[in-house]
């Protein structure tokens, strides 16, 4: 296991609030993401199925590694036995030779699968103990320290830039505000809200503006202080917020603007961005460009780079990947195999 600026293979938690965030900074960064998610597909490079096992576990490292171990040594989960029945028979369509070796579980995995540096990011769930990917950080603010997770890590990388960053970076914890202009919101991490004004655009300096540790203060009377400020609304939409202001018209870095997207489902959209449902209503029908969505949508194409920037923030949308062949007819093998293909 390696910090996330040094390994070659990140995990993250795709079905986590912060998972997609997680994701689209590792990718402009150039890493080679594993998506660990309970969907059917992810905008992941690999997808790793969850729940996940050993022997799920053991064929992600012999697909990263191919030339570490033959398809051979994989471990095969076996079915348990209900109790009160006998284990299945020996098939008898095969000689004892060719039967495949008993793989015994407490055995090591190969000892090449071991030399592919691979970091689990916990998807940056505010419930769940920092991984040494998101605390390989430099020294803390003192009136930040409550909000930050213990180092398990001496290494040091880049301080997160923006709001959005450090909430992405998994480092504060509870409840703490982040004032710009004079506006002060009030963020409450682990129970994944905020309490702010009703919109979004008084927020633009937040989320857009550089961040430091020391911009993260303690509140004190919390109660007090967020009784007039209305219900507590998602992390989520913040971050969508963050992700729609980022790019300035341009697409995030990582991404060929000439790719086709696919909206995954329908989007968050705002009233205040009222050309935001022409493009989602667009999208919604098949993966395009951003140019044919916006002829398609008569919204400006700065303005369609950054619906799409904010949905790939969030997850909702993701790159078009060319469909993968179908697997070749498996050919009969064993003795009865072998008379039947004669």
């Amino acid at each position: 296991m390696l910090a996330d600026d040094t390994a070659d293979h990140v995990i993250v938690d795709m079905d986590s609030m912060y998972g997609p965030m997680s994701w689209l900074r590792l990718h402009a960064a150039g890493k080679t993401v594993i998506g660990l998610t309970s969907a059917p597909r992810t905008q992941a490079d690999i997808r790793l199925a969850q729940p996940f096992d050993s022997a799920s576990v053991q064929r992600l490292l012999v697909e990263l590694a191919p030339e570490a171990a033959p398809p051979s040594s994989i471990t095969q989960p076996t079915d348990a036995v209900p109790s009160g029945l006998s284990a299945a028979p020996e098939p008898q369509d095969q000689l004892p030779e060719e039967r495949p070796a008993r793989v015994d579980e407490e055995v090591a995995p190969p000892a090449g699968l071991n030399a592919v540096p691979v970091t689990i990011e916990e998807g940056l769930d505010p419930d769940e103990p920092a991984s040494a990917a998101s605390s390989a950080i430099m020294p803390a603010a003192t009136n930040l320290a409550a909000h930050l997770r213990p180092e398990t890590t001496t290494a040091a990388k880049s301080e997160p830039r923006t709001l959005t960053e450090w909430l992405a970076s998994g480092r504060i914890t509870g409840r703490t505000g982040f004032e710009r202009d004079g506006l002060t919101l009030f963020l409450d991490v682990d129970r994944r809200e905020y309490f702010g004004p009703p919109t979004l655009k008084p927020l633009s300096a937040h989320v857009t503006s550089d961040a430091v540790a020391a911009d993260f203060a303690d509140v004190a009377d919390w109660a007090k202080k967020v009784a007039g400020l209305g219900a507590a609304q998602p992390m989520s939409r913040l971050l969508w917020f963050g992700g729609l202001m980022s790019g300035g018209g341009k697409l995030l870095p990582g991404f060929d603007p000439q790719a086709r997207f696919l909206m995954l489902k329908w989007p968050q959209t705002e009233r205040e961005f009222p050309r935001h449902f022409r493009i989602a209503t667009v999208m919604m029908k098949g993966a395009a460009t951003l140019e044919e969505i916006a002829e398609a949508s008569g919204v400006a194409i700065e303005d369609v780079t950054d619906f799409v920037n904010a949905n790939l923030a969030t997850g909702f949308a993701e790159v078009e990947r060319p469909p993968e062949p179908e697997p070749e007819p498996r050919k009969p093998s064993g003795l009865f195999g072998r008379f039947r293909g004669r």
